[in-house]
């Protein structure tokens, strides 16, 4: 069973939270004790914690939580000159709505929305604990740099399929459409996606997929994928780039 809890000696704020969100989840609430206690009493998984600034998503093997990541060290490189393929294939005027269909952490929104001034990202996560963590987080986190908490204004995340939400978006909603689907081939060593992958869905994306991608985009799609997965392998692009040291490859399919 999984359940709502606090973090230790929480304020009468936090209990109360803690209690809103079971009732969004329909899920108990259970006052705080020792987490394993909690985990082993309750014979649960994970739990939601909510603490004082965030809710973090706790399990037997770590935890959950929200933060930027490698959008700021991505941003960095940009603006020392050095190339990132992502906003290479994006081709960005500041003016675009970018459906993001596998939103994830948010690290990606997050960099492509600090070149969007006058545009947006609209983001999906299928998976409940990972857009829990990343709504409050998105929500309540703030940045010694005023570029990550302007650009995470200029989002909006939604807990939905993204094949759903697609099939009922009307033709050209988007400028931009983006899909990064876990990887076949998980890249271990990058710490900030281990404590997600306990929470992801890891669907494939097909033909169909990509032809309503294309349908609901106005400009592009741009898919993402590790260089020994398959999607490059099926899917058809216009041309990909990435880098040879991280193995990591982004495909571009322009809008005939």
């Amino acid at each position: 069973m999984i359940f709502v809890t606090t973090s230790h000696k929480p304020t009468k704020e936090q209990a109360l939270k803690a209690k809103q969100l079971a009732r969004e989840l329909n899920l108990p609430y259970i006052p705080r004790r020792s987490f394993r206690d909690l985990l082993e009493v309750v014979g649960s998984d994970y739990c939601y914690v909510v603490e004082s600034d965030r809710i973090v998503v706790k399990y037997r093997e770590g935890s959950l939580f929200f933060h930027p990541s490698t959008a700021k060290v991505r941003m960095r490189n940009v603006r020392k000159g050095l190339k990132d393929h992502l906003i290479e294939c994006l081709q960005l005027k500041g003016n675009e709505w970018i459906l993001d269909t596998t939103f994830g952490l948010g690290a990606e929104a997050i960099l492509m929305a600090g070149f969007l001034k006058d545009g947006k990202v609209v983001g999906l996560e299928a998976s409940t604990p990972i857009y829990i963590v990343v709504r409050e987080g998105l929500k309540n986190y703030r940045d010694k740099e005023d570029w990550v908490n302007d650009a995470m204004r200029r989002i909006e995340i939604l807990n939905i399929d993204y094949r759903k939400y697609l099939a009922n978006c009307s033709d050209d909603s988007f400028d931009i459409v983006y899909c990064d689907p876990m990887f076949e081939n998980p890249v271990y060593e990058s710490s900030s996606m281990n404590p997600l992958r306990p929470f992801a869905v890891y669907d494939t994306v097909t033909d169909e997929d990509i032809e309503e991608m294309l349908r609901v985009a106005r400009k592009r799609v741009v898919l993402k994928a590790h260089a020994f997965d398959s999607l490059f392998d099926r899917i058809r692009v216009d041309r990909i780039t990435g880098s040879r040291k991280s193995q990591v490859l982004y495909g571009v399919i322009e809008k005939k």
